[in-house]
């Protein structure tokens, strides 16, 4: 159980598996002492002797050295010479802030954060800690939580102008954490589109390194998260940190090495492009910031965050339900449809079993490619001259449900929309618009903007009868401007974009509770715990080829379950590789999250529409097994020739294996490998076989895994325990 303990001037945060230690310095300083596995006890001034502070606890700024001192919430020029977590300007113009600990709360309840999404409050101790800037007037409330069932402290800050002069806040991160030495590897996810969430991982060095997006989302180039790794750490041995932002916008993620051989953490907004003014009385809030601690290699880390997204952050109405078969007509058909095409797709889908028929991009405006109508959210009837109404009946009528796509946040130059708000787009006036995708971003930040857009949808949702959404947003931000705002508040555009994005999405969520939403930017442009508060899953790629989607697929389960994933079985060759691959290798991989397909079922032959039934049957009959067991990842795709991964069941009676083979190698053995997370006393059948092996046997031996000749070949197996 979760515990929050005071020991004089200490605070001690913990449950059965980490713990995390707080220390007030005499004058109100505010000192990080521990994160790590679980301690009974700890002796502060040991600690604090590195910093150059007596055994006897005495210390006064002065006789200090701040550069040395471990912080929890630091700001820079007032004696730490390191990053800071905090900067404020004051009306005469200086930005240092010195916080001191005014008082200490032990929570009822763990407070929700306005307007913003973070954990919920269920099964964990909170903690408030209140401290104050005796110059300028600022409080910043320091809120923490520890969680009964996973190895997880969350963080975020409220600050208070409780002074009589505006204050303006040039930079407010969720976390610091200083950690007294360096020998850590850093880990983070870079990428691109088509290639996100690349598992990079590499030594600590002397000065700052790290990530960040200034894109105006989390972005497919970086991903807010950062971790460190002991050097010898494996994905199930050794110390790992972890350290996600529970946010969409622009972030910066950042480790930096002192000259003393120690290590800080910083994650928040990334303040290159941000401010916020605080008037007398006002607030801001940080957000959420989520800490994992694992003594139990890379793998316990991210188990750690999954078992927190689960539990405490993704909606409840989704939690362990079921989740569709679907059939995304993207890959299918793109922009060239009308009703009789789609319903051609949806009857061979409904053929094979599919249980969810989504029309993509194209339905609405005049929209034949992607030049226009963004923003004119009602039907063409020229391709549908039913209408949502219709068509949606018509897919009904199959025993099927209806999904359907939408772009809310954008809105194209060529459409009714723009044409009579042009001043709703993000814009720097004087400056010529720029384009991507042919289209602009709405300012969501304005509250006719939101209006408009939970109007939009909503109609569209009742008038489809949809029962899932897919909602994209295919660009990242320029010209970054509001015209609600004035000259001096520019700055606040991108963040207040994503409390308006936060607000909309709160409302449909709530009006439309058993529609399944899906995330979508370009992809997996947008894939953060942020969205996956409102939506149980997001779009991890447009990249579908299988072998590609190995190292994608990985890179986001480093932080990320596997049910908020959206995995889909693809035509080929390949529309963004040109690869051919065998049907049972997209399948295997697909079935690796949310499962479904981006192709025409017709314009395949009888017998791969055979094995797409059996697919579908397959995906259903596994399904809260793939999507809500444990996932150990047995091989990786980064620098492996094999990939190999499975899931466990709570108890541990079945388990779903998956290998696959990116090359055939002449003259080779088959793959022996190791499982985990089995029961080592009892004997697992190979439903797929027959063989029957015991725990033990499986996880110390390993299992030999014939895959035959060919390239991107891969097997699926179920292992049951017998009785």
């Amino acid at each position: 159980m979760a515990e929050i303990l005071r020991d004089g001037s200490v605070f001690h945060l913990r449950n059965d598996q980490i713990s995390y230690v707080l220390c007030e310095m005499p004058g109100g300083v505010l000192a990080h002492l521990y994160f790590g596995a679980r301690l009974e006890r700890l002796n502060a001034a040991n600690l604090l002797r590195r910093a150059d502070i007596p055994a006897d606890g005495s210390f006064t700024v002065q006789e200090c050295a701040l550069d040395r001192l471990p912080r929890e919430y630091p700001s820079f020029g007032l004696g730490d010479l390191r990053e800071g977590a905090l900067t404020v300007q004051a009306p005469d113009g200086s930005q240092a802030v010195d916080l001191r600990l005014e008082r200490a709360e032990l929570l009822d309840a763990k407070p929700a954060l306005e307007g913003l999404p973070a954990t919920r409050g269920e099964g964990c101790a909170a903690l408030r800690l209140t401290l104050r800037d005796a110059h300028t007037g600022l409080v910043a409330l320091l809120d923490y939580a520890v969680y009964d069932d996973c190895p997880a402290v969350t963080r975020s800050a409220k600050l208070v102008n409780e002074g009589s002069a505006p204050l303006n806040v040039e930079r407010a991160y969720s976390l610091c954490l200083d950690l007294p030495d360096d020998g850590w590897d850093l880990i983070t996810l870079p990428g691109a589109w088509a290639r996100e969430r690349t598992v990079c991982r590499r030594p600590l060095v002397a000065g700052h390194q790290g990530v960040s997006s200034r894109r105006g989302a989390s972005s497919a180039q970086a991903s807010p998260f950062i971790a460190l790794a002991r050097p010898h750490a494996t994905q199930t041995q050794g110390e790992a940190i972890g350290a996600a932002l529970i946010y969409s916008g622009n972030f910066m993620a950042e480790a930096e090495v002192s000259q003393f051989g120690a290590t800080r953490l910083l994650l928040g907004i990334d303040e290159r492009d941000f401010s916020w003014e605080l008037q007398p009385g006002e607030s801001f809030r940080t957000p959420e910031a989520a800490l994992v601690y694992s003594g139990r290699g890379i793998g316990g880390m991210s188990y750690g965050f999954h078992r927190l997204w689960e539990s405490h952050l993704l909606p409840k109405r989704w939690m362990n339900r079921p989740r569709p078969v679907l059939l995304n007509s993207w890959e299918a058909a793109y922009f060239d449809f009308d009703a009789d095409k789609l319903l051609a797709i949806a009857k061979a889908a409904a053929a094979s079993g599919v249980e969810l028929f989504v029309m993509d991009d194209g339905w609405f405006g005049h929209r034949d490619d992607d030049t226009t109508s963004l923003g004119d959210w009602y039907v063409n009837r020229r391709k549908l001259p039913g209408g949502l109404e219709g068509l949606g009946e018509q897919v009904r009528a199959l025993g099927m449900q209806f999904g359907i796509w939408m772009e809310p946040e954008m809105v194209s130059p060529d459409s009714d929309l723009y044409r009579a708000h042009p001043d709703w787009r993000l814009h720097i006036p004087g400056r010529e618009d720029i384009t991507a995708r042919h289209q602009l971003v709405l300012d969501m930040g304005r509250r006719e903007v939101q209006d408009f857009v939970v109007k939009v949808v909503s109609e569209t949702l009742r008038a489809s009868g949809a029962a899932y959404l897919k909602w994209d947003m295919n660009r990242n931000f320029t010209n970054i401007g509001s015209a609600a705002l004035p000259a001096h508040r520019q700055r606040e555009t991108a963040h207040r974009y994503m409390l308006g994005l936060y607000a909309v999405m709160e409302r449909l969520t709530a009006a439309f509770p058993e529609v399944l939403f899906e995330g979508c930017a370009s992809g997996g442009a947008r894939f953060d715990a942020g969205m996956l508060y409102y939506v149980p899953q997001i779009w991890c790629s447009d990249n579908t080829d299988a072998l590609c989607r190995l190292e994608i697929q990985r890179g986001t389960e480093m932080v990320f379950p596997a049910s908020t994933m959206g995995c889909h079985v693809s035509a080929v060759p390949n529309h963004q590789t040109g690869r051919v691959t065998p049907l049972e290798t997209r399948f295997a991989v697909a079935l690796g999250g949310s499962f479904g397909y981006e192709l025409d079922p017709a314009r395949l032959d009888d017998g791969e529409r055979a094995k797409l039934r059996a697919q579908v049957a397959f995906a259903n009959e596994t399904q809260l097994l793939r999507l809500y067991g444990r996932r150990y990842w047995l091989q990786s795709p980064f620098g492996e020739n094999d990939a190999a991964w499975m899931s466990v069941s709570g108890d541990r009676s079945e388990a779903l294996f998956t290998l696959v083979r990116r090359m055939a190698r002449p003259n080779a053995m088959p793959p022996l490998v190791r499982l985990q997370g089995l029961d080592a006393d009892r004997r697992y059948r190979v439903v797929e076989t027959g063989e029957v092996f015991g725990g033990d046997e499986l996880m110390l031996s390993g299992l030999c895994c014939p895959l035959g000749n060919g390239d991107a070949a891969a097997l699926v197996y179920r292992l049951r325990a017998e009785a």
